[in-house]
């Protein structure tokens, strides 16, 4: 094929991906639009009770008067820290044991069933332990969160390890590589895409798990805010803590998601 015609059909590769994207970023902003909109119709019109559901205009309000007040940056800040700190903290751990678990298959084979019963155990359940062994603090919501993320960063990472093209590992046993070099130059960089999709779900399961805690021990942040208006009955609090709590999940999102395109731009295998 001629120089001149792979320039072009590149070219044009590239104008449909660009195209693509802007249909994809607009489709999304209109649904968004079109939610709200709706939504401020329908609590207007009587159709949905304002009461319950609230509405944007109202939690506009709300969302105003907190960050007038200065809660609103106290409570965010509390619960984004003790976010941060939970998926930071579950994501490297998770990580370093299905390494090591990798590492001895005798360990991995023993702790599995443990692992998976673990697993299936309501966290919530676990919250009271916690304060009691943590106290009622900041430790505690941080635990409540490892729980939740922890095993199953734990599980996912190590299945990744476990499957990758045996073929391969072969060859490189063949070769005359060691476990290390089997891990490092092939294991590790074949699972970059589980462990960034691993982080996408540690971050839904981080955001829940500090909520949780919030719900059981908390003098400050989202869950406090959501908890307090359900008790005195202010929806238009609860539902814009929900939003703020959808924001920020949304912006560690769009961060773990720049981490990957800048992970495929260097590595160029996922």
């Amino acid at each position: 094929m001629e120089p001149n015609k792979q320039s072009l059909l590149r070219k044009q590769y590239i104008d449909r991906q660009r195209k693509r994207k802007r249909s994809v970023f607009i489709g999304r902003v209109l649904i968004l639009i079109v939610f709200f909109a709706l939504w401020e119709i329908l609590t207007t019109l009587d159709i949905l009770d304002p009461f319950i559901f609230s509405s944007p205009r109202r939690i506009v309000h709300t969302v105003m008067n907190l960050l007038q007040s200065g809660e609103l940056a106290r409570h965010v800040g509390t619960s984004v820290l003790e976010t941060v700190c939970g998926f930071s903290i579950g994501t490297a751990a998770g990580i370093m044991i299905a390494v090591c678990l990798w590492w001895s298959p005798f360990t991995a084979d023993v702790l599995e069933p443990h692992l998976i019963v673990l697993n299936s155990l309501p966290k919530a359940a676990l919250g009271p332990v916690f304060i009691v062994l943590m106290g009622a603090g900041t430790g505690s919501i941080i635990a409540m969160t490892l729980a939740i993320s922890l095993i199953v960063t734990i599980l996912n990472v190590l299945n990744g390890f476990l499957h990758t093209d045996r073929e391969k590992v072969r060859l490189l046993r063949a070769m005359g590589a060691g476990r290390m070099q089997i891990f490092t130059k092939l294991v590790l960089p074949s699972n970059l895409a589980t462990i960034v999709n691993v982080m996408k779900v540690n971050i839904g399961l981080s955001w829940v798990g500090v909520i949780t805690g919030e719900f059981l021990v908390s003098k400050a942040g989202l869950g406090y805010l959501i908890v307090y208006g359900s008790q005195v009955f202010k929806m238009d609090l609860v539902m814009a803590s929900v939003l703020i709590l959808a924001v920020f999940a949304l912006i560690m999102h769009i961060g773990i998601v720049t981490l990957e395109s800048f992970v495929r731009k260097r590595f160029e295998i996922i």
